[in-house]
């Protein structure tokens, strides 16, 4: 096995095994090499062609990681009994009658690349409609703000992260994936999982366990009164605890993975406290969100990482996100190579691209990267 860059001895790297790739092929990265691959903006999980003709394109630019969408808007891209019994979907509907995820599987490993389930949507209910019969027949899931309404962020409307209940309907989802395909590289979390907006946790129970846990008091403002954020934080914390170790305790070589927001608006927004997920190792991917549209910008949220909020001994867990397409959006190309560049400058060996759809606007480049 071959350690990344900065990898004490005894750490457990995130990495891919070199091999010798057939002819015409660029050669397999040792490093992270990643895209997130949806179910928005891309037809390519709805054939089996479009999967496979995806796999060689991330061959041959370079990619050697695939993170596809696996919970979004309410529904699993997997046959999931789990969503069967509780919500009567097994599945998308578009996609019934197939197994996206194993089709995925078996032809990325074909080409010797890896492949977690991102769970996308996390504990976000509904979107624009979609996932509305979440709340709609688990009415008590809903997360709640202080005008006593279901808390609504972004467009999403969210269930209660911080009720046990819910945090058991999200495991059940996560050991499913995991026990289902039991060659899956690994899974990942997202600004969504675990979290909860900071509108949210004043359900009666919450508010009951908060007053018990600090003599009587009542939270003031939701982003404000430090004790309440960083109670709630903690609560999330815990949930994370939770999936590394219960996870890891079905599959020992899963990969546990993360891609939060930007720190700290993750914890301010969303009760995201990853710095603490890094810290207790209970993750083996951190990627986030550097969703950056200028150098300067994209060059200080990544010093702000690597200096204050990952440990050195750490560093080699850190794979950021960087923006490919968003929308019409797309970098140039200098820009796109600068900011890989800042990477390599500052010993960081990988990247994760949002999205696949964006390496087609960049072939030249990625021919390149493929190469690097």
């Amino acid at each position: 096995m071959v350690l990344l860059a900065g990898c004490q001895k005894g750490a457990t790297p995130v990495d891919v095994k070199p091999d010798t790739p057939p002819t015409g092929l660029p050669p397999i990265s040792k490093h992270v090499r990643g895209v997130w691959l949806t179910n928005v903006a891309s037809q390519v999980l709805y054939s089996a062609e479009g999967i496979k003709a995806a796999v060689k394109n991330c061959r041959k630019s370079g990619i050697n990681h695939i993170f596809v969408v696996m919970w979004n808007k309410g529904r699993t891209l997997y046959p999931s009994k789990v969503m069967r019994d509780s919500f009567g979907i097994e599945i998308e509907e578009a996609l019934q009658g197939r197994d996206p995820l194993r089709e995925l599987i078996d032809a990325a490993h074909a080409d010797s690349i890896k492949v977690y389930a991102w769970m996308e949507y996390g504990f976000a209910a509904e979107n624009s409609g979609f996932g509305e019969h979440i709340l709609r027949l688990r009415p008590h899931w809903a997360a709640l703000g202080q005008d006593g309404k279901v808390v609504v962020k972004n467009g999403f409307k969210w269930m209660n992260s911080l009720n046990p209940t819910v945090q058991n309907f999200m495991m059940a989802l996560l050991k499913e994936v995991v026990v289902k395909y039991p060659d899956l590289d690994g899974i990942q979390g997202d600004d969504r999982l675990p979290a909860l907006p900071s509108e949210g946790g004043y359900n009666p129970e919450i508010l009951a366990a908060y007053r018990s846990e600090n003599n009587g008091a009542e939270p003031t403002h939701f982003k404000t009164d430090q004790t309440w954020v960083n109670w709630r934080a903690e609560r999330l914390n815990q949930f994370a605890k939770r999936i590394y170790t219960e996870l890891k305790a079905i599959r020992p070589g899963l990969k546990i993975a993360m891609s939060p927001s930007i720190f700290p608006f993750a914890k301010t927004e969303y009760l995201q406290d990853w710095p603490t997920w890094v810290q207790n190792g209970w993750l083996d991917l951190i990627s986030p969100q550097i969703y950056r549209y200028d150098l300067t910008a994209y060059s200080n949220e990544l010093t702000k990482i690597i200096s204050q909020q990952i440990p050195t001994d750490k560093l080699h867990l850190l794979a950021p996100g960087v923006l490919l397409k968003l929308g019409t959006y797309k970098p140039s190309e200098d820009f796109l190579k600068l900011m890989v560049k800042e990477n390599r400058l500052r010993k960081i060996n990988g990247e994760l691209f949002f999205f696949y759809e964006g390496l087609s606007g960049h072939a030249g480049y990625f021919a390149g990267y493929a190469k690097e």
